[in-house]
């Protein structure tokens, strides 16, 4: 599922063929090294974005064919997987500029600035696993798109409170005063009607935007069909949960445990029969 570094690449999933778990693992790995750049460790911003930048050298580095000077190791993976396999590099450009983004930015406006932080954020992710399956169509990256921004967008519902804790609001401020939530009632963990009620209209967005993207996991064959019916419905579970707890995310934050996986496995049974 879309939750930190990345676990929603199916880097170990028995799904992914073996042909595809290297060039997976070299995408994992750079991702989630640029994303520790972002927000681990005591680096102070500057650093922070000096470092993400020059990865985004390293990334101009293998499009010129140049010996590299940064992570030698990660990016020499990377720059084998992206000739073997013809990737784009702008996905890898777009995860930086996100990653650049979370130094510098720590609220959103609206529901438009906060899509275009997920395309970059969350999108690169589904777009380069088509380039590999070779199923990067218009329609396909479209429902894609919307599956992945979905997904970032489950992430942020589920972690709330975590996400203040980094000093971050990823609910839309325009939302917020819709509602009559401010910053102070989600530093206190308060869930009360208005909560509840900004939570209802973002769990409904974000389905109704999941579901939009839905029929590319009956379009694509084979396992890669399978991974996504499974990743489609691990998401809707999560939304199901959050409405569960009433949206307190704050005191029950939504995981997904054995049972869930047996509903997510059934759901996407009944999603192949439809």
């Amino acid at each position: 599922m879309a939750v930190d570094h990345y676990e929603n690449f199916p880097v170990a999933s028995l799904l992914l063929p073996r042909r595809l778990r290297p060039p997976v693992q070299a995408i994992y790995a750079f991702a989630r090294s640029a994303d520790d750049l972002a927000d681990e460790g005591d680096a102070l911003p500057a650093q922070r974005l000096l470092a993400l930048h020059a990865y985004d050298d390293a990334l101009q580095r293998i499009a010129a064919g140049s010996p590299q000077v940064v992570a030698p190791l990660l990016f020499a993976n990377l720059a084998h997987a992206v000739a073997a396999w013809n990737l784009p590099l702008q996905p890898f450009h777009d995860l930086l500029a996100a990653f650049c983004q979370d130094v510098t930015t720590t609220r959103y406006a609206d529901f438009p600035a906060l899509s275009d932080y997920c395309r970059r954020s969350a999108n690169p992710v589904g777009r380069l696993m088509l380039h590999l399956y070779r199923r990067a169509t218009p329609d396909n990256l479209r429902d894609a798109d919307a599956i992945c921004t979905a997904l970032q967008l489950t992430n942020f519902l589920q972690d709330v409170g975590i996400d203040w804790q980094k000093g971050r609001i990823y609910l839309p401020q325009e939302d917020l005063a819709r509602f009559d939530v401010d910053a102070a009632q989600i530093a206190a963990g308060r869930v009360d009607a208005g909560f509840r009620a900004l939570m209802a209209f973002e769990v409904g967005r974000t389905r109704a935007l999941m579901q939009s993207g839905a029929p590319l996991a009956l379009r694509l064959p084979g396992r890669i069909g399978w991974e996504l019916r499974l990743v489609v419905q691990g998401g809707l579970r999560i939304l199901e949960r959050i409405e569960r707890a009433g949206f307190d995310v704050f005191q029950r934050r939504p995981v997904l445990g054995p049972l869930d996986w047996l509903v997510i496995g059934g759901a996407a049974l009944r999603m192949r029969a439809r």
